[in-house]
């Protein structure tokens, strides 16, 4: 058997070369083969992600399930036990009084109230026919992202259609009662409404595509016909009787629109004449209206962040830059976020006018403690304008972007602001030849942030000029759809276009002295105001602005946490610019309400659930939750079965929105 040990002229054992090819195969295998240590930083991160987001969600169904499965009476005789007897809905006590229906109901959706559903798709889109890509479960989000973004972006071009792919608003009541399992919009509202007699045939949804330009809704989809002939409809099918319409967050700026178009001669408007609305609205009884725009929007533009993004990404750095989507999560948000036209909407109108300057803001001096004091001490200081043993420091809410603390509480004789705007765009910021996703912020190369920071400090006015240069192409898009300033002149023939339709500053009220016009909005929350930024540091395909979240006032009454300034409002919109158009720029009869419409603020004091099984409260000023508040649910019942304002009570404030105005120059 020595031929099987041995090679044939040779001594060695065969065995002892099969072994020595085998330690050369795993040598070559070894180089080749990355090393586990690389497999894990690479692939780590994602796979925690992975297991996050998948347990989250789990979670939430698990939850879910739980709740569904309980009996109807459950939640209630628990919550009765702990609190004592809970109050009939509004629906029903408003029923025991004998409230009937009388007036047709419109909804207009804003964002976050308005699904979309896919009619064409791309091939990664495979199976999602009619399937909610917002709005819904999301589930599609979680299993391809990348498609998603895909489908959700519009062209960069022309702010409408990609090729290949139709989005379009979901129709009917359906469109936005819930935002997903779970979570009630407008269900709440619809729900009480029905308890008084309310159907679908006395209730419309005007659901729109709230991502493209609100004239491009009428071009693509005629949706503004749509509304106008929806109206009609339910004012002849209802013995004549004018419409309630309630538009929510952007939709307050959507119907604004439509009122103008609506009235204004074809081809640019619906020829509906010049008494249109007189005829057919009763009242218009906006909810969390961002009037004026919000600050929050130009962080989203500017470094897709907010108070909670910026939080998230200090707690988890580079989480958000490179885990949910695979790579760039925020670049790619950001380039299908700034497709959307709709949100330069929200960009704050007026300028420093209204919003303040470098050293200056309506609101002045602000607490921001949630405590409730019984000493007026703190406020006494505040309004005197001093600050209290060091404990209040004014914020300058009219620098919307500070590049630094020091920055953002320095005197304006004290600031060096090099004008930023003729700077040249250099040499590419990094690497971009392996990047997922491109953005604008690719051409700026190092010296066009430079030359951004070295701005310091941005004003409403400035805040313009700053995203003209750092995304000039969603800018060239957004100056044809929307204005942001002051009209100097009302009966100037360029007003008649349709930029200027959304903004109250440009634009006057229909003639219609019997219309009349609430701002319904929360207050009680800490909302975002003004930021602090720093430059990130430079890597491939980075988004070089970040708000800098380590950036804090140092006490309890301090507005400055986490790089966010926040001012009175309902988490979203700031009281200014939800109230000051009803408290002041229409109030009365003024050159922006030539007929004198009756305007009227109800604001509604935010209170928290008092326990679990309250859910999200029925008393909360919060932006979309304020939709099932009780009182406003009751306000709202009540002038759509024929009250008017007065026997509402008038005007309902808590906050300084009155004083506010009054510091605001403008000409009435």
């Amino acid at each position: 058997m020595s031929f099987l040990r041995r090679r044939r002229g040779g001594g060695r054992p065969v065995h002892a070369d099969a072994d020595r090819d085998d330690e050369k195969k795993e040598e070559r295998s070894k180089r080749k083969a990355p090393k586990e240590s690389d497999k894990t930083k690479k692939w780590g991160c994602v796979d925690s992600c992975c297991w996050f987001v998948g347990f989250i969600c789990s979670l939430w169904w698990f939850l879910l399930f739980l709740y569904n499965a309980m009996p109807a009476s459950f939640p209630q005789y628990v919550a009765e036990a702990i609190g004592g007897p809970l109050p009939d809905p509004p629906g029903v006590k408003l029923r025991k009084e004998g409230l009937t229906v009388k007036h047709p109901v419109v909804f207009v959706p804003g964002i976050v109230t308005g699904g979309l559903e896919l009619w064409e798709g791309r091939h990664c889109a495979e199976g999602l026919f009619r399937k909610r890509l917002w709005g819904g479960n999301f589930g599609e989000l979680y299993k391809r992202p990348l498609c998603w973004v895909e489908h959700m972006s519009l062209d960069n071009e022309t702010g409408l259609d990609r090729p290949g792919i139709r989005v379009r608003p979901v129709s009917g009541l359906v469109a936005a009662d819930y935002f997903a399992p779970g979570y009630f919009v407008w269900a709440v509202l619809i729900a009480n409404l029905a308890r008084i007699g309310y159907e679908e045939k006395s209730m419309y949804m005007a659901a729109y595509d709230w991502r493209i330009s609100f004239q491009n809704t009428e071009v693509r989809d005629q949706t503004l016909s749509r509304m106008k002939s929806n109206i009609e409809l339910m004012v002849a099918t209802n013995n004549g009787k004018k419409v309630v319409v309630i538009p929510h967050s952007m939709g307050v700026l959507y119907f604004l629109h439509f009122m103008k178009w609506v009235e204004a001669p074809a081809p640019m408007g619906g020829g509906g004449g010049p008494d249109w609305c007189a005829k057919h609205i009763k009242a218009v009884m906006n909810i969390g209206g961002p009037f004026l725009g919000v600050p929050k929007s130009v962080a989203g533009l500017f470094s897709i962040e907010g108070r909670d993004i910026a939080v998230a990404r200090a707690l988890a750095p580079g989480f958000l830059d490179k885990d949910v989507f695979g790579l760039q999560t925020l670049q790619h948000l950001m380039r299908m976020t700034r497709t959307w036209d709709s949100t330069m909407s929200m960009i704050p109108k007026g300028g420093d006018t209204i919003w303040g300057g470098l050293d200056w803001s309506p609101e002045g001096y602000y607490n921001c403690s949630a405590k409730k004091h019984k000493s007026n001490i703190t406020d006494s200081a505040i309004q005197n304008g001093k600050e209290s043993h060091g404990l209040v420091k004014n914020p300058n809410y009219g620098r919307i972007i500070s590049f630094g603390k020091d920055v953002a509480e320095l005197h304006s004789s004290r600031l060096e602001l090099l004008d930023f705007r003729g700077a040249h765009k250099g040499r590419n910021l990094a690497n971009i030849s392996h990047c997922d996703v491109w953005t604008e912020y690719h051409e700026m190369g190092d010296e066009g942030v430079k030359a951004v920071s070295d701005y310091k400090a941005f004003t409403a006015d400035s805040i313009l000029h700053l995203l003209d240069y750092v995304a000039p192409k969603m800018m060239k898009r957004g100056n044809e759809h929307f204005s942001h300033g002051i009209a100097d002149n009302l009966d100037d023939p360029k007003y008649k276009h349709y930029k200027y339709w959304s903004n109250p500053l440009e634009t006057t009220l229909p003639n219609a002295p019997d219309i009349e016009i609430y701002s319904m909005y929360g207050v009680g929350i800490p909302t975002e105001r003004a930021y602090v930024y720093k430059l990130t540091a430079q890597s491939e395909c980075y988004i070089p602005f970040q708000i800098d979240a380590s950036a804090d006032g140092g006490n309890e009454y301090s507005c400055l946490r986490g790089g966010v300034y926040s001012v009175d409002g309902d988490e979203t919109v700031p009281v200014l610019s939800a109230g000051f158009m009803c408290a002041k720029g229409w109030r009365g009869k003024t050159r922006f309400n030539p007929s004198g419409i009756r305007t009227y603020i109800r604001e509604y004091d935010h209170a928290p659930p008092a326990n679990l099984l309250e859910g999200r409260g029925t008393q909360s000023g919060n932006h979309v939750d304020i939709l099932g508040n009780f009182a406003l649910i009751e306000d709202i019942i009540r002038v759509a079965a024929g009250a008017t304002g007065d026997e509402l009570g008038g005007d309902r404030v808590h906050s300084d929105i009155f004083k506010w105005s009054e510091k605001i120059n403008l000409k009435l």
